[in-house]
Parts: C-alpha cells; structure tokens; sequence
C-alpha cells in the first residue's frame, strides 16, 4: 500500500517537462525493483491530475 505524504499539499509547482504551472496534492514513493523513486500527484491548470517525480517539478515562489 502507498503512503500518502499531504504535507506540500497546495504548494505551486512548475512542471520542468512541460513548464506549465500546478499544484501538488500529496507524496508518495514508488518503489523498483532498482531502488526507490520519490513522486508526487499533481493537478494542472484545468484539473487533471498527473504523476510525476519530484526531480522534475519545482516549487514557484508568488
């Protein structure tokens, strides 16, 4: 079972693959067979909600 992380709940992000803006609702760590990835589910700009791993999305100051 997946541990859920809220604690950047809400915190603006960047995604560094698409350079759009959104926002993370919860961490969690995905695990390989090679090691262990961190990741986080975030929504976009319209509302769809995507995985992607914290080495590829950047927090935006206001």
């Amino acid at each position: 079972m997946i541990e859920k992380n809220h604690t950047l709940f809400g915190t603006k992000i960047k995604n560094l693959k698409t350079n759009e803006v959104g926002l993370v609702i919860y961490t969690w760590v995905n695990t390989f067979a090679d090691g262990d990835v961190d990741f986080a589910t975030c929504v976009d700009k319209n509302g769809k909600r995507y995985n992607i791993a914290l080495d590829e999305i950047q927090p935006v100051e206001e």
